[in-house]
């Protein structure tokens, strides 16, 4: 309804019983309320008040039009006040899909205090590491690792994505420890395969040089954690998330290869949503306490460098390079 002016007039005018007294409840001039009512009754070819210089009255069809415009306005305004409201307290749904490892590491963890905080939220969650399209499945944020193109989204870091080389102990007692990026043509291999069918290349830093190895897996899992428990069970080498392998690291189960050349280059997370101007308030919260959990969290900012020595494999002393036998 473009007159809602006109609408606001004539039930002032109806209250009041004058346009000098409508104007006063309007905040506004007779002058402006006349011309207001003027615009609505020409919209609807019918005359709604009969003037006079001191009182207004309302017609038959102004009397019956002015009980259906109360009760839109009532609507309107109960309408506005509902979503004013949820701006301070964010009440609805919110569906979240996250990667499955890190939506159980880092992700569920979090979502028991944002749903106590904010009571009249329902959070839903997808653990799941294929694509998603946001508008298609009805995702309202979505947590990956890489950055997101499309224009009509925002991507903001969680947290870096740091990856390692790591083996059991058990695995390296049997096969030797790797010295240099060369010697892992002698251990079985532990590959990441993602979604869209790619392995991704390892890449060392040597003499000043980056150099990629594509390594012979013996083993292939389309799962991080996958792939880090075929470690934990003497599968061999793996290269992994820190963040995954970190548990396993401080409790002695594997142990970190070759950190001194590793530079498997730059990765992050990012937690994607809808453009900032038409984000919902329900949205906006669950957004900035994710990423609040994410900046307080301390073991997703540590790099490998981070890492005490005593993490690491170190070779036996009477071996100087990995033994070349099968390690079958």
């Amino acid at each position: 309804m473009k007159q809602l002016q006109g609408l606001l007039a004539l039930v002032e005018i109806a209250a009041a019983g004058s346009f000098a007294g409508a104007a006063r409840r309007l905040n506004l001039t007779p002058a402006a309320v006349s011309k207001s009512l003027a615009r609505l009754e020409q919209q609807l070819g019918v005359r709604l008040v009969q003037r006079s210089t001191r009182t207004a009255r309302l017609t038959d069809e102004g009397a019956r039009f002015v009980d259906k415009a109360r009760d839109a306005l009532r609507l309107l305004d109960e309408a506005v006040t509902e979503v004013s409201q949820t701006a301070h307290e964010p009440t609805g749904a919110v569906r979240i899909s996250v990667g499955v490892a890190f939506g159980r590491m880092w992700v569920l963890p979090a979502l028991p205090a944002i749903a106590q905080r904010f009571p009249r939220l329902t959070l839903e969650v997808d653990l799941d590491n294929s694509r998603v399209d946001m508008v298609a499945d009805g995702v309202d944020i979505a947590i990956r690792g890489g950055s997101v193109p499309d224009a009509g989204f925002v991507a903001r870091r969680a947290c870096k994505l740091p990856l390692v080389l790591v083996a059991s102990p058990d695995y390296l007692a049997r096969a030797g420890v790797p010295l240099a990026p060369a010697d892992l043509d002698g251990h079985r291999c532990i590959q990441f395969r993602s979604s869209n069918g790619s392995e991704a290349p390892w890449a060392f830093r040597t003499n000043g040089r980056r150099v990629a190895f594509t390594p012979r897996p013996a083993l292939v899992a389309n799962d991080s954690e996958a792939v880090v428990e075929l470690a934990l069970a003497g599968g061999g080498v793996a290269q992994c998330g820190l963040y995954h392998a970190l548990p396993h690291l401080r409790a002695g189960r594997l142990r970190l290869l070759l950190a001194d050349t590793h530079d498997p280059g730059a990765r992050e997370f990012v937690v994607v949503y809808p453009h900032r101007q038409f984000l919902a308030p329900r949205v906006r919260v669950v957004i900035d306490a994710l990423l609040a959990h994410f900046r307080e969290t301390a073991d997703l900012h540590l790099q490998p460098r981070d890492l005490p020595a005593s993490l690491r494999a170190v070779a036996a002393s009477s071996a100087r390079r990995v033994r070349r036998t099968s390690v079958g």
